[in-house]
């Protein structure tokens, strides 16, 4: 009898306690839903049994990432339609107490009728194994050493053939700045991202600049090729440094580029002239960002600026209660944390620097993101090749799911400029005035 995506959707709904906003597609053939709406394909029981054992997002995770749910239709719609409703539910204290995910079917009466209507459906197996794209489950303390490379590698060292499908010639992972031009590529924008944080910086001929998460080494050879700057790179990802390298080696700027492996903990050769880290403090975590702002100012000579572009998501009304995205946790950024832009302000005030402007810029990494699914699905084949078509799976998702965020007011990313101010009080800082732009 083919009737499992209506009992998949009678399910759903009275766990949500309203109405689902997206069309269910089963294993069977049957469908169920809005007939208008985007279609979630549910390719396999499997994906319950993932579901019965660990309820909520890493269930959902597993399956998407395992190819056992997909999307059938506009994938931003989808997560849109399905992100709303959870945003709306978390927003309400009562509906908070209901689906938060520490509560297990066997504690919720009403959940625990929904894992009885799952076990019918899927059957009473074993709990299927994650997929191998998941990061193992990690012992010690957050942010040592070891771990922070181990977590660098786990995100970075996938390969840089496939991370140059996904960003394009610029190979800039980070925010890109777009004018409003809608004939602008992405290559143009992340060159205008890059000018701008030199002149955020106000780089000139000989200034030493320390770049710290130096990617694939995109912002060191703009800084030293378009600025005369002298520059240090540092990443713990010995993939991008091979490939740093290499690229500065043919732009012949080797003689004022040095791209080391080093955590940034470890830099003991200041004073620089400036300093700029772009996308790289989500990984310092909350633990150790003090430790992070005060080690960057002492790198700065008195008057030197740092350029910290980051992205933060919004304050908790309980900051205690806040914890890392399962998926983004076990599939992407393992041990990446978010912080409210108020708290990186406050933090680096604490350290003594002086916070001189800070940009939001978060409908721009929202464009930006939407250009790196297009690259991805345009050359999904070779992408899935490079990679495993799990991997594929996971960067969709997130990247996806992140635009859907950046552009709802989710999350946000933001350019805090901060001074080193000498004690006399002269920063030093021009211009005036914010034109950056020129």
């Amino acid at each position: 009898m083919a009737d499992a995506a209506l009992r998949l959707t009678t399910l759903a709904e009275e766990v949500l306690g309203a109405p689902l906003p997206v069309r269910i597609r089963a294993w069977d053939g049957s469908e169920s839903g809005p007939p208008d709406a985007p279609v979630v394909v549910v390719r396999h029981r499997r994906a319950l049994r993932r579901l019965l054992w660990r309820p909520g997002e890493l269930g959902l995770a597993r399956a998407w990432v395992a190819g056992e749910i997909d999307v059938d239709g506009d994938l931003y719609e989808a997560l849109d339609r399905l992100s709303g409703l959870a945003w709306e539910r978390n927003s309400d204290p009562a509906a908070t107490a209901d689906a938060a995910p520490a509560v297990h079917p066997l504690r919720d009466p009403r959940l625990r009728a929904a894992a009885r209507g799952l076990l019918k459906l899927g059957g009473a197996l074993p709990p299927p194994a994650a997929p191998a794209e998941e990061v193992r489950r990690r012992t010690g303390p957050l942010h040592t050493r070891r771990r922070d490379k181990e977590a660098i590698s786990h995100h970075y060292d996938v390969g840089n053939d496939f991370y140059g499908l996904v960003l394009g010639p610029s190979m800039v992972y980070s925010c890109a700045y777009w004018d409003e031009g809608e004939g602008t590529t992405l290559e143009e924008a992340q060159r205008d991202k890059l000018d701008l944080v030199c002149r955020k910086l106000g780089l000139a001929q000989g200034d030493r600049l320390l770049d710290v998460g130096c990617g694939w080494g995109s912002m060191a050879i703009h800084a030293a090729r378009e600025y005369g700057a002298q520059v240090t790179g540092i990443t713990l990802s010995r993939e991008q440094a091979a490939y740093a390298r290499k690229r500065i080696a043919d732009e012949g700027l080797t003689d004022r580029i040095e791209i080391r492996v080093q955590d940034y903990r470890d830099v003991r050769d200041g004073p620089y002239d400036a300093i700029s880290s772009i996308g790289m403090a989500e990984h310092v975590g909350r633990v150790r960002y003090r430790e992070y702002a005060d080690q960057l100012l002492s790198l700065l000579k008195p008057g030197g600026r740092l350029l910290n572009h980051q992205i933060a998501r919004r304050p908790e009304k309980n900051e205690a209660a806040y914890h890392v995205d399962e998926f983004i946790d076990r599939y992407v950024f393992p041990d990446g944390e978010l912080a409210p832009l108020g708290r990186t302000v406050a933090t680096l005030e604490e350290a003594g620097f002086e916070v001189r402007d800070v940009e939001a810029i978060r409908e721009h990494y929202a464009r930006t993101l939407r250009a790196w699914v297009a690259n991805l699905e345009a050359s999904w084949p070779r992408a899935s090749r490079l990679t495993s078509p799990g991997r594929a799976r996971v960067w969709r998702l997130y990247m996806a799911a992140s635009a859907v965020s950046f552009e709802r007011n989710r999350i946000g990313v933001n350019q805090i400029l901060a001074v080193r101010t000498p004690t006399t009080g002269e920063s030093g800082l021009r211009p005036r005035t914010r034109d950056w732009r020129g």
